[in-house]
């Protein structure tokens, strides 16, 4: 699996995490497909285990928003992104930026791109 098919892989997981009662292993068994990698579990864990830091980073960031008002495909996108940005220091920001992009230009609408970048922007400055 690569890491780009990794992170669509993360982000379903993810997504179905938010506002559920699922465990990571029962949302990681959902997602049908590719068998998983190491990179995969490790930025789905990692990004469970680390999500009140991740939301407090998130939110340091937003402006004129709060992380509950954000629709569910941007905030996870963020949420998973930031956990790379912050906890993978070997994966470039750039790249992490472009990735998010790439994914929301697939599961979110136009304005997703734009508004995942413009926050991750303020993560890639510092």
């Amino acid at each position: 699996m690569k890491r780009h098919e990794a992170r669509e892989k993360a982000l379903q997981v993810l997504f179905q995490l938010d506002n559920t009662d699922l465990t990571v292993e029962e949302a990681m068994s959902h997602i049908k497909g590719q068998p998983t990698n190491t990179f995969y579990e490790k930025i789905v864990t990692g990004t469970a285990e680390h999500l009140e830091e991740i939301d407090a980073a998130i939110t340091q960031h937003l402006e004129k928003w709060s992380l509950a008002r954000l629709p569910k495909i941007e905030r996870t996108v963020l949420r998973l992104a930031v956990y790379e940005i912050l906890y993978m220091p070997e994966t470039p920001k750039r790249v992490v930026l472009n990735e998010a992009i790439e994914l929301c230009k697939t599961f979110g609408d136009d304005s997703s791109s734009k508004f995942v970048n413009g926050v991750l922007s303020k993560f890639t400055e510092q």
